[in-house]
């Protein structure tokens, strides 16, 4: 298939099957038979809760809140309670009042990536009881977004210049301590949260917080934005914090030998839950030979903004999104990351950059995770350093131009401009990696929109050896994200004209030109088949955003750039 068309996953080579099934000779024994096997099974059991195990390759761990999925803006307290009461709960309501109508959207290419529950009628039950338990158990987060939109109202209604601390007394009690409000030098209101008191209050309920573990088989899972993942006899579902040390243990054993024994005791699984995660154990690692250097430099595209940068000395991870489908080599999966990863770098907080999913499965082997420093309470803008923290993540919280050196290199956080749809976001940054004596710019989504922007970087950094970059030109409208965060509606005029969009062909350009780059490379953007659950992109040969790579790598051959659109993966060694 042509690698611009929109890729379907493959479905032809089996669906997921856990369950072992009765022997003949099982059923055929008698009342004797059936009592020695019984202790011979014990027995086996006994010895293979102590032999050496390790975590299946393509074991899949979706972080679940509340049953859905979870990214930034579901699990960090502000935005989750926005977008439970926002968008969540009222999209469950309307699929109770229209099963059939959110199934057959779900299933329409027409309308990939809206906000239809695809869960079966023949569910529904178990929606209702799901919506009966956010209202009954999740009321704290209900009045806590309820107390926001009623702050912002008040604001705009009496912050008009004058002083602001009659204010505070009127403020809902939901809020009240939790939250300062201010001008800009403009005499614009504001009403800025206080994150690490917000964890601490009704609004953080851990006890949302469980995890999904199935096998790969290829199949498409359902969008994450919309639809909740309901148990079923193939998956194992967890009712643990993310943070919880039993999840270390637990991928730990992807590199590291352990025993189903220890696994059942670090995760605290009854019986049947133990037999599950049987199925999801090896006797052997899956792990590639060739994951780790002796020499020089090596960076490797594993997908989307994924790339793993190498050295004999470190390893640095960008923007870990990674599949665990290795069953045709086409990509780089879990089993070719170097078994210990000095810093992950983490450029934004939308949902295919910061992977919790993918995150999760690296707990226990990083040194730290880098993330930009948000602006401290704008709604829209969550600290990924509280978020992380109190999922049990170490992180390093960084400024532009930032340094942060690691064994034979360094880290400098470069601007990121563009993509957020012009609303006020800090935690957004482009990355300098220095290693093996090349200099790479991490450019993600960011725009060329401020060509001198880049000129200034080069002067402080200089010359680029390479560039990354995503070609997302024409993304989706700023309700298509940000509209459980909204407390004032916009137009739909005004939504299209913000789009979530990074640069175009001549701001690639420029971006290039201003860096002084010889080697220029744009990722698949959602092409790659494994993404469609996060993604949800569909292009065709026409699309206005491959136009623009096409037009954009007919650019860097005319200058002699080396250029390439990446797809699924490739390699670079010096």
């Amino acid at each position: 298939m042509d690698r611009h068309a929109a890729h379907k996953p493959d479905r032809g080579h089996g669906r997921r099957r856990l369950a072992t099934p009765p022997t003949q000779l099982d059923n055929l024994m008698g009342a004797a038979g059936l009592a020695g096997s019984r202790q011979a099974g014990q027995r086996r059991q006994m010895a293979d809760n102590t032999e050496t195990r390790y975590l299946r390759s393509n074991v899949i761990l979706e972080p679940l809140v509340d049953r859905f999925y979870a990214w930034l803006h579901t699990v960090a307290p502000v935005q989750a309670s926005m977008n439970l009461a926002n968008v969540q709960l009222p999209m469950l309501e309307s699929y109770l009042q229209s099963p059939q109508v959110h199934v057959s959207a779900s299933t329409n290419p027409k309308f990939r990536g809206g906000y239809y529950v695809g869960v079966p009628q023949s569910r529904a039950t178990e929606i209702a009881a799901l919506v009966a338990s956010i209202q009954r158990d999740r009321a704290p987060m209900l009045e806590f977004a309820a107390a926001v939109a009623e702050a912002e109202n008040l604001i705009r209604q009496n912050a008009t210049g004058s002083d602001l601390s009659p204010l505070y007394p009127r403020l809902p009690s939901a809020i009240r301590g939790l939250v300062e409000i201010c001008y800009d030098t403009s005499n614009q209101p504001s009403l800025h949260f206080l994150e690490p008191l917000v964890y601490q209050s009704a609004a953080y309920i851990e006890q949302r917080q469980s995890v999904q573990l199935s096998l790969d088989d290829g199949e498409e899972r359902p969008f994450i934005l919309s639809t909740p993942r309901l148990p079923s006899a193939t998956t194992l579902d967890l009712a643990l914090p993310f943070r919880h040390p039993g999840l270390t243990e637990l991928v730990g054993a992807r590199i590291r030998p352990t025993t189903a024994a220890r696994l059942r005791d670090a995760l605290d699984l009854d019986d049947g839950q133990a037999s599950v995660l049987d199925q999801l154990l090896d006797a052997s690692p899956s792990l590639s030979a060739d994951r780790h250097i002796d020499a020089g430099g090596r960076i490797r595209y594993f997908g989307h903004a994924c790339l793993v940068f190498q050295t004999a000395e470190a390893a640095i991870v960008t923007d870990p999104f990674i599949s665990t489908d290795n069953r045709f080599g086409d990509r780089f999966t879990l089993d070719d990351l170097p078994d210990n990863i000095d810093l992950v770098l983490i450029t934004h907080g939308h949902q295919d950059h910061i992977v919790l999913e993918t995150l999760l499965q690296l707990r226990g082997r990083v040194g730290s995770v880098v993330v930009p420093r948000s602006s401290r309470g704008n709604l829209p803008d969550p600290s990924m350093a509280q978020y992380l923290r109190h999922l049990g993540f170490p992180v390093t919280e960084v400024d532009d131009f930032d340094e942060v050196a690691f064994p034979g290199g360094k880290v400098t956080a470069t601007p990121f401009l563009g993509e957020h749809a012009d609303l006020d976001i800090r935690g957004k940054s482009t990355f300098w990696v220095e290693l093996a004596g090349k200099s790479v710019f991490v450019g993600a989504d960011s725009s060329g929109i401020d060509p001198d922007l880049y000129r200034y970087i080069r002067g402080h950094l200089g010359s680029a050896d390479m560039a990354f970059l995503g070609l997302e030109c024409d993304g989706a409208p700023l309700t298509w994200l940000y509209k459980g965060l909204l407390t004032k509606p916009v137009t739909k005029k005004m939504s299209d004209s913000r789009k979530l969009s990074g640069s175009n062909a001549a701001q690639a350009g420029a971006i290039i030109s201003e860096l002084g780059a010889g080697e220029a490379y744009v990722y698949a953007m959602g092409e790659e088949s494994w993404q469609g659950h996060i993604m949800a992109t569909s292009y065709a040969d026409d699309s206005y955003q491959l136009q623009q790579i096409d037009e954009f790598l007919l650019w860097c051959k005319d200058r002699g750039i080396a250029a390439e659109h990446l797809f699924n993966k490739r390699e670079w060694r010096w």
